[in-house]
């Protein structure tokens, strides 16, 4: 096992009651787990994300910690939380990095794998109602 080591896991979800589509605003959650499966306890102190819409438009996010927090992980250990963004299209991608300190003071990055956005309705059982055709 690495000795410094976070695993993120990413569940993305489109939001229809918080998007306008005739407007172009498109409303994502998206839950994060991030599990230290590194040997040494580390915190999570800052954030850095790459979002970008169906049409190439970029914006990169930096900021501390995760949802007002900057969580110490034991080996083992982890943290979810819930957070969103918003595109002016139907669909993107967002992928990006958190910044870690373990407790003996080695700074380490924890990759975040890219994960699609895509503004797909979701019925009961999560049968989806209407899918994008892509030409």
């Amino acid at each position: 096992m690495p000795k410094y080591q976070f695993t993120v896991d990413v569940e993305p979800q489109y939001l229809p009651e918080h998007s306008e589509p005739e407007a172009g605003i498109y409303s994502f959650a998206y839950t994060i787990t991030v599990a230290n499966t590194g040997d040494v306890a580390a915190q999570l102190i800052a954030r850095h994300w790459h979002i970008s819409d169906a049409h190439g438009h970029t914006e990169q996010v930096r900021g501390l910690g995760v949802v007002g927090q900057q969580p110490l992980l034991a080996p083992g250990a982890s943290f979810r939380y819930t957070s969103g963004c918003r595109l002016r299209t139907a669909s993107g991608t967002m992928h990006g990095s958190f910044f870690c300190v373990a407790e003996d003071g080695e700074r380490f990055e924890a990759p975040v794998p890219l994960f699609v956005l895509e503004a797909v309705d979701h019925g009961p059982g999560g049968t989806p109602l209407a899918r994008r055709t892509l030409h």
